[in-house]
């Protein structure tokens, strides 16, 4: 099923709806203008099949940034009373609740797999006699939204329990919901979970197609898709387009989060390189099955903009030093060793295929459970267009943003300057021997074309990483120096 947005509803007045909003929205840790003065508009409301459900669709503007966010509601009618206001169009705030602190890392989004017991839904606010509650953990959302869902044998499964529903908590950019079957009781491991996407692009959203053609292919290293709802809604322009509302996928039983486990070992002392080599065996085995469900495309073909040419990945590196060193003095020294790695990009013969890949690769995006990986999260950056997102790249791009990763992983773990290197060192080691067994590359020798532009593309998010540290954690800005360090020496 697809769903069409109206232009609202007149049990729900736009008025007040948009005041809550503004009110309620900066409070939500996905929200992406945390800090900025934004631009909050209700545009659209789409309806499910539940006369108590409403998700109204917020367009947020600021800077150069113009997107829209999906907000589920579940409207509860209050009774009448003394204290309502003579007014019922006139929004009543309930207390706000307490922000959330940021901990975003630029390579590493922590999610937590913490679930916490079912509660009572977040209150939202009050119109008249109207209480707004939060959607996403609320079971006539979810009853409706599975109810509409389409799935691998044409609807969503029919067994899953809403009213035990938990919400994971600690997410950057979306909602996700652990769902169990029917008649299980709470202890019972979870069967899926849903992904109530905040951020709506038009267009095949990559967390939906991405599992959904890698699990065509035969691969099992992603959980596997349960079901997924679509719906359609006006542009900026007013042109309706269709686009991806929420996934549901298999729960990983038992998992932990990879960031987790790594920093884990590292603050025991302990290794982390068979961990690591399973995780170049998967990444490998990823993008060998990523070519086989969506193709290949050589560089420089008739179509080709050189997004991941030589020249453009040169280039590309030099600007963000430019733009990083104006950010950080610190990066002045490391200036002619960087045009040294673009130099040596710029005289590369030519480049390896480009195909689809994750884009944002790291820790924080795989599981561990029984003694082997699973990969999660095929979105990239919510914020990104994504024409971005999908476009082809190049495969070591994934790889470069395992490896950062790793550097966290040991400072956060508690590890400092050559135990640290050390500890990643080897890690790093193990994870490109197994990339190579698989791919048939030389990345750990640091030969051909490929370890060339890994180098490059590491560089670049190392830079990144910089600029984000001194901006927002100076404590921690010698974990991507030391980086650079590793690198360029």
């Amino acid at each position: 099923m697809t769903l069409t947005a109206t232009a609202g509803s007149a049990d729900l007045p736009l008025e007040p709806l948009t005041e809550l909003v503004r009110t309620w929205l900066p409070t939500r840790r996905w929200y992406p203008a945390k800090g900025a003065e934004a631009q909050l508009d209700v545009v659209a409301t789409l309806l499910l099949d539940d006369d108590a459900v409403r998700i109204p669709l917020v367009r947020v503007r600021f800077g150069s940034v113009d997107t829209l966010l999906q907000v589920p509601l579940v409207l509860e009618r209050l009774a009448p009373s003394a204290t309502a206001p003579a007014d019922p169009s006139r929004p009543v705030d309930l207390p706000e609740p307490a922000d959330l602190p940021s901990v975003d890392l630029p390579s590493v989004d922590l999610p937590s797999v913490d679930l916490p017991p079912v509660g009572d839904p977040e209150a939202v606010g009050r119109i008249g006699d109207t209480l707004l509650l939060d959607g996403t953990g609320h079971p006539a959302f979810l009853r409706a939204w599975l109810a509409a869902a389409d799935g691998p044998d044409g609807r969503a499964p029919a067994d899953l329990d809403p009213t035990t529903a938990r919400v994971i908590t600690g997410e950057q950019s979306n909602t996700s919901v652990v769902l169990r079957r029917a008649g299980d009781e709470l202890q019972a491991p979870a069967v899926g979970i849903l992904k109530v996407f905040r951020t709506l692009a038009a267009g095949p959203n990559p967390d939906v197609d991405v599992p959904r053609r890698l699990v065509e292919v035969g691969w099992d290293g992603v959980p596997a898709p349960l079901g997924w709802l679509a719906g359609r809604w006006p542009d900026a322009g007013g042109q309706l387009v269709e686009g991806y509302l929420g996934a549901l996928s298999a729960f990983v039983p038992g998992a932990r989060d990879g960031f987790e486990l790594a920093c884990e070992l590292a603050g025991a002392g302990a290794p982390f390189d068979d961990e690591a080599g399973q995780l170049g065996t998967l990444i490998a085995g990823m993008h060998e099955a990523l070519v086989q469900g969506f193709g290949a495309e050589p560089s420089g073909a008739p179509h080709d903009d050189g997004a991941a040419g030589p020249e453009q990945v040169a280039r590309q590196l030099e600007d963000r030093f430019a733009w990083a060193a104006d950010s950080v003095p610190a990066l002045q020294e490391y200036r002619d060793a960087v045009h040294g790695v673009a130099a040596r990009v710029r005289a590369l013969p030519d480049a390896p295929p480009r195909q689809r890949v994750h884009g944002d690769l790291h820790l924080g995006q795989v599981l561990r459970s029984a003694d082997r990986w699973v990969v999660t999260d095929f979105e990239g950056e919510p914020l990104a267009p994504l024409a971005m997102r999908t476009r082809p790249d190049l495969a070591v791009r994934d790889v470069a943003g395992m490896l950062r990763s790793f550097d966290y992983a040991a400072a956060v773990g508690g590890l400092h300057h050559e135990a640290a290197h050390a500890w990643s060192g080897t890690a790093r080691d193990a994870l490109l021997a197994r990339y190579d067994e698989t791919a048939g590359t030389s990345l750990a020798t640091g030969e051909g074309s490929s370890a060339v532009l890994l180098t490059a593309l590491e560089l670049d998010k190392a830079l990144y990483e910089a600029v984000y540290e001194q901006r927002n954690r100076p404590d921690w800005l010698h974990i991507p120096l030391a980086g650079l360090d590793r690198l360029l020496r």
